[in-house]
């Protein structure tokens, strides 16, 4: 991303906040006009930030709307690193289907078992099926339980990964809460890619701050599967100035990889060492939500290719995928990317359905980052179509200078609750 230039860090998250609602409008707040004739049927798989918000845009959009989730209350992931060190509720992190239900729209608590896609038929958990004439897949992130040895299901009530937020964004808490004075805690953070880029050196952070302030003769020993990684200059200046001798980095080239756990003795092995941990949280590699590959929408990567102005599938036709799931070129795994993409995706379907053909669009991403509690730190990001991939808009986007004030950084802090409250009142409210 470049640097905002002449343009002052908060003037660049204004005119982004603005661009935003603009695209949330054009996109889904007011749909063009409603289709003729009975109304199409869509089914909505998954009920986050990119599910939910897709369901309340088509719905106003006068389609038909089935929304699937396997539960009925949702926990989202963004703030979840601060309720890991005590800085915020879990239940803040809790939100219901009722007031999307009030909309119109079919709420049902199952899980997708699977999709025939020929018949535009959507299996539920219950024996139940949906009939469809759209698909959107927003089914988020599945754990590789396959890619760490030892690091199997049953090894995350010893290890746990806290990167699906609920009872292990609690689990981890006690542990770190429990921990004794001066051991040490190991966090992995895996390879590109991943939902929420920055999140683990967020964690690292906000887990620093926890023992510096809690138990000081601590130690905090990050392991990272790559060598560079989102806001990399911003974490580690704040490192060096907050946590500079109980937070330690290790990159892959210097051995960072995980290639082992044993959770029986609390052991972390890389190519080149071995850790013993108090607490010792996993964070594994990660595919698309399992409907995801059910559906056949999922690549040998994993992951979902799309076509980047309308989020179908170029795998199966009729279906969307949104979020996570998707390969979205150049847009990160983010709360923020799921509710912009889940609103041009939803007015491409409107549009489709209705024999339009949907406009290219442009989307904006936004990701803060906690260092310490009123230390924020952000970058932004504007893309687009380009050769069937969604690219980043050169000179669009921005960072946060390195060099800025205490002022400055409380002020991104605040902008990030803002938009936590802001985001999960539009989406959920």
């Amino acid at each position: 991303m470049s640097r905002p230039g002449a343009k002052t860090r908060r003037s660049l998250l204004r005119t982004a906040a603005t661009a935003s609602a603009a695209l949330a409008l054009a996109r889904s707040g007011l749909p063009r006009p409603a289709l003729a004739g009975a109304a199409p049927r869509v089914v909505v798989i998954g009920g986050g930030f990119g599910g939910a918000t897709a369901a309340r845009a088509l719905r106003r959009g006068g389609v038909d709307v089935t929304l699937v989730d396997s539960r009925a209350t949702y926990v989202a992931c963004p703030f979840s690193n601060e309720v890991i060190v005590g800085l915020q509720p879990l239940a803040a992190q809790s939100f219901g289907y009722g007031n999307l239900a009030r909309t119109g729209l079919t709420f049902v608590e199952a899980t997708a078992t699977g999709v025939d896609a020929a018949a535009r038929t959507v299996r539920l958990s219950d024996g139940s099926s949906l009939a469809y004439d759209r698909l959107v897949l927003s089914p988020g992130i599945d754990l590789r339980f396959d890619a760490v040895p030892g690091y199997d299901p049953e090894a995350v009530t010893a290890m746990p990964h806290a990167w699906k937020a609920g009872e292990q964004t609690a689990l981890l808490a006690r542990q770190l809460e429990a921990m004794r004075e001066g051991g040490t805690v190991i966090l992995s953070a895996p390879a590109n890619p991943y939902r929420c880029p920055p999140g683990p050196y967020e964690r690292a952070s906000l887990i620093a701050h926890f023992l510096k302030t809690r138990k000081p003769r601590a130690k905090l020993i990050l392991l990272d599967a790559k060598d560079s990684f989102s806001k990399q200059r911003l974490f580690e200046s704040a490192w060096a100035a907050l946590y500079p001798d109980l937070l330690e980095y290790v990159p892959l080239a210097a051995g960072g990889g995980v290639t082992a756990v044993e959770p029986a003795t609390m052991t972390v092995r890389t190519d080149f060492a071995e850790y013993k941990a108090d607490v010792a949280c996993i964070i594994p590699p990660q595919r698309a939500g399992a409907i995801a590959a059910l559906a056949g929408a999922a690549d040998r990567s994993g992951w979902c290719p799309i076509d980047p102005v309308t989020f179908e599938s170029t795998l199966v036709p009729g279906i969307h995928v949104i979020g996570d799931a998707a390969i979205a070129g150049s847009m990160p795994k983010s709360a923020f990317s799921a509710n912009a993409q889940a609103k041009v995706c939803a007015q491409a379907v409107i549009d489709l359905l209705a024999g339009r053909a949907p406009e290219a669009p442009k989307l904006i991403n936004t990701c803060y980052s906690l260092v310490a509690p009123g230390y924020g730190i952000s970058v932004a990001g504007v893309f687009h179509p380009v050769n069937g991939q969604l690219a980043d808009v050169e000179g669009a986007g921005g960072i946060s200078p390195v060099d800025a004030p205490a002022s400055v950084r409380a002020q991104e802090a605040a902008y990030a609750a803002d938009w936590y409250r802001t985001i999960t009142r539009e989406v959920f409210g």
